[in-house]
């Protein structure tokens, strides 16, 4: 049961949530241990936090798109690969374990938190394409959008990471053609975890109206400074978000 003074702390907890995904993801790291805090059921966490999620990736998705930082006919095809493939991911983890990606992933993460600190100039400016975007949707949608409906953590920065190595894009770009995507498999998700009956609604809109709320003030952010701003956050996103997964995968088991 959730109390009224909770909802003040969970709209206050959306909003930095929604204010650092839209700058460098990893807005998980904060939701997930509040709801958990509040007591709620382990299953109606993945699926309340999906709800509040979807309200800041909608937020930011939609501001990036006004100003003009993403053509969304651009990521239509992307879009839909990822939506189908985080569903199929989201019915699988309904039924396996996911210990293998909790032991993997963090290490996965180090490895892109090193290549940051020493490529200091890397998603600065533009670059030459590594892959073409047929592939690039394809290869990455299939296992990022997979990912995120079965495991989750670090998707932004996969994504982010991918759009700059792959596509040659600007951390800028890069931020705003993430949201998309994150959307994407969000939206795939909740769909998912509302057929289950996952999904407790109170707390979830209380979140993601200030999920909203920060999403837009971390867009407009995002747009005015640019690698200036993503970098440090992004960086700092992967290097407690990596060493979090380390300690739930390893540490706290032995």
């Amino acid at each position: 049961m959730v109390e009224c003074w909770h909802l003040f702390m969970l709209f206050g907890t959306g909003f930095v949530a929604g204010w650092v995904d839209s700058i460098a993801g990893g807005g998980g790291l904060i939701t997930i241990p509040v709801l958990l805090s509040v007591g709620l059921d382990p299953r109606a966490v993945l699926g309340t936090n999906k709800l509040q999620a979807t309200f800041g990736s909608a937020s930011a998705t939609w501001h990036y798109a006004r100003a003009g930082a993403v053509p969304l006919s651009d990521c239509l095809r992307g879009f839909v690969i990822t939506f189908v493939c985080a569903a199929i991911g989201a019915c699988l983890v309904q039924r396996l374990s996911n210990d293998f990606l909790a032991k993997l992933i963090p290490l996965l993460l180090f490895a892109v938190a090193i290549y940051s600190l020493l490529r200091p100039n890397l998603g600065d400016s533009e670059a030459r394409p590594r892959m073409g975007r047929l592939g690039f949707d394809w290869v990455f949608g299939l296992l990022i959008g997979f990912y995120d409906g079965f495991f989750g953590p670090g998707t932004g920065t996969f994504w982010a990471m991918a759009f700059v190595l792959m596509l040659g894009f600007n951390f800028t770009q890069a931020t705003a053609y993430t949201k998309v995507m994150n959307f994407a498999s969000n939206l795939s998700a909740l769909c998912l975890f509302l057929a289950l009956g996952q999904v407790l609604m109170v707390p979830g809109i209380t979140m993601g109206l200030g999920q909203l709320l920060g999403a837009r003030i971390g867009s407009r952010m995002v747009l005015k400074h640019g690698t200036w701003l993503i970098r440090p956050v992004f960086t700092s996103v992967v290097i407690v978000l990596t060493l979090k997964l380390l300690y739930q995968a390893y540490g706290s088991r032995g």
